[in-house]
Parts: structure tokens; sequence; C-alpha cells
């Protein structure tokens, strides 16, 4: 029997069922990623499951004694009481001991008053105390928000080695990678089932969505033409063929009831004329706070078309940094020169910019009916749809938005006014993952520069062109390309600090007694260093070529040629890492 069984459920609230005639099973130990766009109602299914919420019919079918618990989405603002008291509270004995247990491994000061951690802290208390509970089947909603890449990996290792089942929400495509071993997608009131990875339930998926686009396009021309047949034999004839009217009606009741996917965002960024060559330079700043030392003897110059990734744990001054290269903030010491003609539009994780008291219309118009963008004057309604925000909507509150609705409105904010450096202050928090993909393409093909602060590493390693990385105190390393070269370059620091012998008195002895012997290539360590540059060019045109095999419906859709061509991929993936590795090992010898 399935730990948890769904039946039919029909959920309405005016207009098409937000869920219709939705089945699917849970089973024991089962860990499954729940996707679907912004507005489909992931969050309420996750409540109906968890008893919180009733439906029009249907039911749900659990275990006899099953407990489901639920993180939810959002933090509350205010708990009563210390960490402990929220984690464990009242519960049994066995229940404190694996409270106490999962508090241990959260690194929280079990004493701490709650109100008083930072937004990744609080939902680190929250993440322990469903887990507290020792539950059967685990229902988390957007678990990685506001938690930092450290904290995700933790969370990832926590869930990854749970007995529970786990149904989970999730934009991050690396937290859904790693955990997910199936995807329920929610998609115009249904649920659907694929019993595959991500990235290829994505490729299927897609090859489906346009079978099903080149299938509508056939119906709706083919009934145009019996729309036309059908006035043509009013005028002609008073017979007509009955049964082909009757076919005729179930077409147009057909097309009445067909549902039709929500649009993507269609976004574009207003340019501003270009900057200098040079963005900002910061030449040897250093700065504290609170006697925290967050940035010593830093140095950085930002050019033109740069794409920054800022990375580093909740607290270390990630946002500081930010201010400081913009000259938004003054260091303690050292300087900070800004280049010319820059015209910075600026993201910013709290959604500050966003007027409470005012509508979708008046924050973005400021009491004006039109912008512009890129030359080209635009209605606010007109422009606000882009961004998937119905007329009705655009004229309320935005007080009455999600979390994902907000963060569409403050880019379509951004976006509206001309700039030539765009700042990014966490902005995948909430966004679905289609919305993300239009982002990062927008990120592409955007002329000026761009700095971005976020935990996201598939999105940090689809845009940043090199990343600098808040490590310690004071402490910026700079990595080029995206989130995934710089934790190589990390772990590879790490592993030649490990090495690395503490010296002994005997040891100083030698090295004053002998001259240092420099270490050398040898003969085919030479040949084999001058071989690897044409070596990894190779496996990098093979991988490319893998790619474009895999991204074909030849190969796509026949398991028979997928699963070999998926691992030669993964083949040539760590054989170029290989060569990476041990070009690097050359490298450094060689010097």
């Amino acid at each position: 029997m399935a730990l948890l069984s769904v039946h039919n459920l029909v959920l309405r609230f005016g207009g098409p069922p937000l869920l219709d005639d939705v089945s699917f099973d849970i089973e024991i130990g089962e860990r499954v990623c729940l996707v679907g766009r912004n507005g489909e109602g992931k969050s309420t299914l996750l409540k109906i499951l968890a008893g919180e919420m009733g439906v029009q019919s249907g039911e749900v079918i659990r275990k006899n004694g099953i407990r489901i618990a639920r993180l939810i989405q959002e933090i509350p603002d205010h708990l009563e009481g210390t960490v402990r008291d929220i984690v464990i509270g009242n519960d049994s004995h066995e229940r404190q001991s694996a409270g106490e247990s999962i508090l241990g491994k959260t690194g929280l000061d079990g004493d701490a008053i709650y109100d008083k951690l930072s937004g990744g802290q609080k939902r680190r208390v929250l993440i322990a105390k469903v887990l507290a509970t020792e539950p059967d089947l685990l229902l988390l909603d957007e678990p990685t928000n506001h938690l930092d890449i450290p904290s995700i990996q933790w969370l990832e290792g926590i869930l990854s080695r749970l007995s529970s089942a786990i149904l989970f929400i999730s934009h991050d495509r690396a937290f859904v990678r790693k955990l997910a071993g199936r995807i329920l997608e929610i998609d115009r009131g249904r649920v659907r089932s694929w019993n595959f990875s991500y990235d290829k339930f994505v490729a299927f998926r897609d090859a489906e969505l346009e079978n099903e686009a080149t299938a509508s396009k056939l119906f709706d021309k083919k009934l145009a033409i019996e729309e036309t047949w059908i006035r043509q034999g009013i005028k002609a004839r008073r017979t007509r063929n009955e049964g082909r009217v009757r076919a005729l009606k179930s077409m147009r009741e057909e097309r009445a009831n067909r549902r039709v996917r929500t649009g993507n965002v269609n976004m574009q960024i207003t340019e501003a004329d270009r900057s200098g060559r040079m963005v900002a330079r910061a030449t040897d700043i250093s700065f504290a706070y609170d006697d925290k030392q967050l940035v010593s003897h830093f140095s950085v110059e930002i050019s033109r078309g740069d794409r920054v990734g800022i990375v580093g744990v909740n607290g270390c001054g990630k946002t500081t940094l930010l201010r400081l290269i913009l000259g938004q903030l003054t260091p303690d010491t050292g300087d900070v020169s800004l280049g010319t003609n820059l015209q910075i539009a600026y993201f910013d994780q709290m959604r500050t910019s966003l007027k409470e008291d005012k509508t979708l219309l008046e924050n973005i118009g400021d009491g004006q009916a039109w912008v512009e963008i890129n030359g080209e004057k635009r209605h606010i309604l007109s422009y606000l749809q882009d961004f998937l925000f119905s007329p009705d909507r655009a004229r309320g509150p935005i007080s009455a938005l999600s979390g994902g609705e907000r963060n569409r409105l403050l880019l379509a904010c951004l976006f509206s006014h001309p700039s030539n450096v765009l700042v990014l202050d966490e902005p995948t928090n909430d966004l679905d993952m289609e919305t993300l993909d239009l982002l990062a393409d927008l990120i592409a093909e955007y002329k000026g520069t761009v700095l971005v602060v976020s935990h996201d590493r598939a999105f940090l390693d689809t845009i940043a062109s090199y990343v600098l990385a808040v490590e310690g105190p004071g402490e910026v390393y700079e990595s080029i390309g995206g989130y995934s070269d710089y934790e190589l370059s990390r772990r590879e620091r790490e592993k030649r600090a490990a090495q690395k012998q503490p010296t002994t008195k005997d040891d100083k002895k030698n090295e004053d007694a002998l001259p240092p012997v420099k270490k050398k290539l040898g003969y085919k360590e030479q040949r084999e260093y001058e071989a690897l540059p044409k070596l990894i060019e190779s496996l990098e045109a093979k991988i490319v070529a893998i790619q474009a095999l895999l991204a074909t419906d030849e190969v796509y859709l026949n398991p028979a040629k997928l699963v070999p061509a998926q691992k030669d991929l993964a083949q040539a993936d760590a054989a170029l890492m290989a060569a990476y590795e041990r070009y690097e090992v050359l490298d450094t010898l060689k010097k």
C-alpha cells in the first residue's frame, strides 16, 4: 500500500479548476519534486495533503498512523520563545531526544531567541522543527529560500540520509537534481508523474509540449475549414450532413474547453548609453562593522560587460561588499573609483523599493500612464501583462501579491528604467524555473555590466563570468567562471593546504643546511603538459557534440540511443575534469 494516495481531486476558486481530477501516489521513502509555474497551485496541493485544506471532490487516502509534517514557504516574523522551545516544544521524551539531535546538527544555539535570528537562521529553525517530529512524509515548500549555499548543502545531506518520504517544491535546480528521484508536474490543473531525473524530465516535457502545440495547430486549422463549410452550407443548401454538423459542434466544445499553458514572462531591459570601460575599481579597501572585519585589503576592477557573481554565507558581508564596490559605502581604508556615465538599476533582496501602499500601476508609472521601453512607448497595463499581471491584478494592491509575483513586479519596475549596470541582490527567490531561464537569457544579451548576489548555484553557473567569494573574516577570493568553477578551485586550495606539513625544528635545521631544491617537470611530464591543452580542447568539442546529439528528438525520444549517449557524456565530463586537474598540477610544478 502507498504511503499516501490522491484520487480525483477537484478544487475550484471560480473560473477553471485549480486542481482538475488530480490523482497520484507517494510511496514509502521516495523523494519527489513538485514543479509548475507560479500560481499553478503547488503550495495549495501541499496544504491539502497535510490535511489543512479541503477540496470540492475527490479524496486523499493516508496510511494508518502516518505522521505528516509541512514546512511553509514564508518565514514567520514572530514566534514566541527560544530556538529549543520552537524545535522541541512539549513533545514526548522520545521526540525531545530526536529534537535535541537535529538541533545539534543545525549549528544554532538552542537558547537563542527566535525573533533575533537572521532570515537564514530562522529557516534552519523551521526545518529542524519539522524534522524533529520524525515524519513519515515530509512536505517542503521552497526549503532553500533564505539559505546560503553551505546551508543548502547541509540540508541536501540531511534529506538524502532521511528515511522519510519527501515531497518538495523548489526553484533551485542544483537542489532538485541532487534529491529528486521522480517529478510531479502540475500544469493547467492536472498533475502528471514523470519517473525521471529532473534534466531528463525537462527534455521529455519540452518534446511533449512541442507535440501538443503541433496537434493544437492542426486541430485549429481543421476547425477553421469546418467553420467555413458550415457558413457556405447555410447559403448554398437547406439540407446538410448532420453527422458533420454534430462533429463540428463537438470540435467547438473541445476548443472552448482547451486550457492554454501559462505564457512566459516577456522581459526586456531598457538599456542606457554605454558606460566607460572601467565601471568600478576598488584598491586595497577594508571595512569593519561592530568590530567585525567584513572586508580586508581587497582590490578588484570591474570592467564594462563583466558578469560578477558574489557568494558567501549569510551575514558574511556580501551586500556590504556590493555597496562598497558601487560607492554606496565608504571604506575604512583604501579607495573606490567609479567609472563614467553609470546608470545603475538595483534589485533589492528585501524589496524595499516597492511602495506597499500603492497599486502595481502606481509602482511602475508613479502617476504616469505610459513607460518608454528601449524607445517604444508602452501603456503600463500592456507592459505589466508582459510580466503576467492581468489588468485587474495590476489595479490591485501589492500587499495581495505572492513572493514570486513581488519579484516579477520588482523586475518590471527595474527594467522600465534605463541602465547600463544591473545589480541583482537575491533575484531568484520565489521565481519559477521558466522565469529564471528567461532572466538568465536576458542577462546574457544585456550589453551592460551585471553584479549578482545569489545562492542559486545553477543560476550562477549560467550567468557569471567570474565569482567574488566572501570566505572568511575579511577574506574575498576571486575565481574565474561560475560557481562550480569556484567550488572546484576551493577544494583544490583546501587539498593543497591539507598536504602541507607543519615545520619542525629538525626540518628547519635541514632547510638552513641545504639549499632549496626546486621541483621540475621530467621529460614525460613536460610532453604530457604540452599535450594537455589539445586534449582538453578535443574533450570540450566532444561534449558539445554529444549535447547537440542529446537535443535531437531521434535520441531524446529513443531510450536505446539516449542511455548510451548519456553514458558517453558522463565519461567525457569525467575525462575533462581529470585533464583540468592534471594540467593544474603540472602547471604548478612548472612554475
